[in-house]
């Protein structure tokens, strides 16, 4: 009885939520998923009609803008920066409850601020030619593929950031934000002409908020939230590193 009460206790996480340092963890989130929309969201405007931005562009944009958020933020809030990932975590028992709901609104917050400063950088026509980024479903894709395609992509991005935070890890010290970033720009490579890529509900929430449109918004909370706590449950299930041996491993 007493263990089941303290289990309850660590996944509603209220004693951790109550510290003083919390609030820094929140602004790391906020500050963290304001930063990446306002960037990435605007590596995906088009200035000359005639040249759009390439995915590979946009996709090291984004990979790179996490890795170097992840350098930054990682050690103070662990720089989830997107609601799937927290979710993920949650499900996996690394992260309780309230921190995963408090994370998540801030992550929403921080969206909708860098979305929000993005358009004041913009002139009214590049603003309206570009719909700030937003993600859309590619030409002929349908709302189901377009849930399977985030699901997958989002399932491939957690289960990176569990592998590479798993403190059991030693062969990946010091090399998360590279792994997270790199993950984010190969699913960018793959996705963005199905989806647009966003891997990330806030993501998205952030240019649509702005907007005022809404266009098959659950596509992108649904799929993302699925795969990210798929792969929470299978890592916490199968993948963890809980052996001993290490024999026949690429630990190198």
């Amino acid at each position: 009885m007493i263990k089941t009460l303290k289990g309850v206790k660590e996944f509603v996480g209220l004693e951790e939520v109550t510290k003083l340092d919390f609030l820094l963890m929140l602004f790391a989130e906020v500050l963290g998923t304001f930063l990446l929309v306002f960037i990435g969201c605007a590596s995906c405007i088009t200035w000359i009609t005639a040249k759009s931005p390439s995915v590979l562009h946009i996709a090291f944009t984004f990979g790179l803008a996490v890795a170097s958020l992840a350098q930054v933020l990682g050690p103070i809030s662990g720089c989830h920066v997107n609601p799937a990932v927290s979710f993920g975590l949650m499900l996996s028992g690394n992260c309780s409850f309230l921190k995963t709901v408090s994370y998540i609104i801030c992550q929403c917050c921080g969206a909708i601020a860098g979305s929000a400063v993005l358009k004041l950088m913009l002139p009214t026509e590049i603003e309206t030619a570009n719909s700030l980024g937003s993600t859309t479903l590619g030409a002929g894709i349908t709302a189901g593929q377009g849930v399977v395609m985030e699901g997958i992509i989002t399932f491939l991005l957690v289960l990176v950031v569990h592998a590479v935070t798993d403190p059991k890890r030693t062969d990946v010290k010091g090399w998360a934000p590279l792994a997270i970033g790199l993950t984010i720009s190969a699913a960018h490579m793959a996705a963005v002409p199905l989806t647009g890529s966003s891997m990330n509900p806030a993501r998205t929430l952030g240019p649509d908020v702005v907007r005022g449109e809404f266009s098959n918004w659950w596509v992108y909370w649904v799929g993302p939230l699925v795969g990210g706590g798929m792969a929470g449950v299978v890592y916490r299930m199968g993948l963890r590193s809980n052996r001993e041996d290490d024999e026949g491993s690429y630990d190198f």
